[in-house]
């Protein structure tokens, strides 16, 4: 069988450390060992999960047991990694007095990052020895369990629920936080850690931005000139960011559209604490023969100089990386490009499915409706924050760009007959097939018109599950596809669904999904990262991947408050 990258096969179906570093690390090894087993339990309360009876007490509390800041010693800790805690300053800023602090209170490490910061990729991760936190100056909130750090998308959908909540200074710090990042980091990253410096996650910041301004708007209503003083700064951030998705290497191909992309190499530091992913990538492939991918690379287990000097060219280099060091089974490596399309899959955030091929192997030859949808709303947002400004001809360039993306989603990313937008492979100039439920986001960012708006109504059968929304038809045994559901593009089509009429959809799978959520709190107390939506179930079985669900979870505790608030503004509340 020949598997394309985009393929659906079942369409429709269901140098030495110093001394003082060594005695760190062994005085924080067994903080973060713990750390990590917390995160791995199915029924304990780590520090990301308050202990709670219901689960509107186990919302409203997580927001302080999920906070992190430059004050806390918690937040130092990376449960992915086992070396010492080091926190990295930017080279030009002064050091402040928290982080002083912090250093003598929590005994690590306080150090700088080897030069000023530009542009995302100006520094290799390779060359920082001890991987760190990147220093933050406002609180913020993190998703939960292994994820120690703030998100790029994820703070998106962890926003929604702090405003929601009425926590605005807060959720007007992390953005401010993203402007610090973009400031000195060289853009919004993946998280505020040294290994992240390549890549960014999807854009969401002129969302942010605006939901944040007009809640100062709405709680202070007589401080108009403050906000727009505020939105004025944010404005020229807010263009950096979008900028970013315009660089060369941002491009997919000449089609004016945009592609997930990681300027790293190899594999991913941050896969040290789940060692076995890449080798079961590959057993995954070398148990499947009939599927085709250029995935694979021959050489030997225990590879000489030499061919650890060829590996460095065709897969990934043993002699600096940990990772790849281990990532080989039966004299298989994983391919150099295969590691440029993981890397991208993790910018994208959805990791790992088959989308894109076998774990998403490919996602940088695609350009994503979800990428695309969300830069057409920012250039919107754009022209938006411009009129707001007084910039009336800039706003009219933003609008000319979104109306340009706009026709180059309806070329490439429209199926007309199947009445469902798709990801297309601009390296194989062909659409994909494979169903997948970020076909909504051209409902949530306005750019679907009214046939299309019928076509996607209809389609929404193919993902609606007892439990909620299905991320795809093709149960592929990863986590972003069938039988799983989460929280991010969940709301995203309730949202869009909303916002075009379809009141009557948005009602039932916010119910469902909901209901999903509650009714697994009531069984372990917890709130977790994704859900068997099939079987209304957070008890998983993911067959190769990532195979635990998270609890916390920052960003399924704000969808479930925005469904119940959609559900008492329409009509009824659970």
């Amino acid at each position: 069988m020949k598997l394309e990258a985009n393929f659906n096969p079942y369409v429709g179906s269901r140098k030495i450390q110093p001394l003082k570093r060594i005695f760190r690390s062994l005085a924080f090894f067994a903080l973060c060992h713990f750390a990590a087993l917390a995160q791995q339990s199915s029924t304990a309360n780590p520090p990301s999960a308050p202990a709670a009876t219901n689960i509107d007490q186990y919302i409203h509390q997580a927001w302080g047991t999920l906070s992190r800041s430059m004050t806390d010693c918690h937040s130092l800790i990376d449960p992915k990694l086992t070396a010492a805690p080091v926190l990295y300053l930017p080279q030009e800023i002064a050091e402040p007095p928290e982080v002083a602090a912090l250093q003598s209170q929590c005994n690590v490490s306080i150090e700088r990052l080897p030069r000023r910061i530009t542009h995302i990729g100006d520094i290799d991760p390779r060359s920082i020895q001890t991987p760190g936190l990147l220093y933050l100056p406002n609180k913020y909130i993190v998703p939960g369990g292994r994820f120690n750090e703030m998100y790029g998308w994820d703070s998106y959908f962890i926003l929604l629920g702090l405003l929601k909540d009425g926590h605005i200074d807060i959720a007007r710090g992390m953005v401010e936080n993203f402007f610090f990042e973009i400031a000195h980091y060289g853009s919004i990253l993946n998280a505020n850690r040294t290994y992240y410096l390549t890549r960014s996650q999807p854009p969401f910041l002129s969302s942010m931005i605006r939901d944040v301004y007009e809640a100062q708007l709405s709680a202070n209503p007589n401080e108009q000139k403050q906000a727009d003083a505020w939105l004025a700064s944010a404005y020229g951030y807010a263009v950096q960011d979008h900028n970013l998705w315009l660089d060369d290497f941002h491009r997919a191909g000449d089609t004016g559209l945009a592609r997930y992309f990681d300027l790293g190499e190899g594999p991913v530091p941050e896969q040290e604490d789940d060692s076995t992913y890449y080798p079961d990538v590959i057993r995954w492939l070398l148990t499947h023969p009939d599927v085709h991918t250029d995935y694979l690379v021959e050489a030997p287990d225990q590879p000489d100089a030499a061919e650890q000097a060829k590996l460095a060219k065709l897969s990934c280099d043993p002699r600096i990386s940990k990772v790849c060091a281990h990532a080989h089974v039966d004299g298989h490596w994983l391919s150099e490009d295969f590691y440029r399309g993981d890397r991208a899959m993790r910018e994208s955030g959805y990791d790992p499915s088959f989308r894109f091929g076998p774990f998403s192997g490919s996602t940088h030859h695609n350009a994503p409706i979800c990428l695309n949808s969300l830069l057409y709303k920012y250039e919107r947002d754009l022209a938006w924050m411009a009129t707001k400004l007084g910039k009336s001809s800039v706003a009219k360039q933003w609008n000319a760009q979104a109306d340009a993306r706009k026709a180059a989603i309806n070329k490439y990313l429209w199926n007309a007959a199947e009445g469902m937008y798709f990801d297309y492979d601009y390296m194989r100039h062909k659409q994909s097939t494979y169903r997948y439920l970020t076909t909504f986001y051209p409902f949530w960012a306005g750019l679907a018109d009214e046939q299309q708006t019928i076509g996607l109504e209809k389609a929404l059968h193919w993902f609606e599950q007892p439990g909620g929304l299905a991320m795809s038809t093709y149960d592929s045994g990863t986590q972003w596809d069938l039988p799983y559901g989460w929280a991010p593009p969940s709301w995203i089509a309730i949202a869009g669904l909303r916002k075009v009429g379809d009141v009557k959809d948005a009602r039932r799978v916010s119910e469902k999904f909901s209901q999903t959520i509650a009714t697994n709190f009531d069984r372990d107390y917890t709130i977790r990262e994704k859900y068997d939506v099939v079987h209304g179930s957070s008890e998983l079985n993911v067959a190769t991947g990532y195979k635990t669900n998270v609890v916390g979870f920052g960003w399924t505790n704000a969808a479930y408050l925005k469904m119940q608030q959609l559900l008492a503004e329409t009509g009824s509340k659970q």
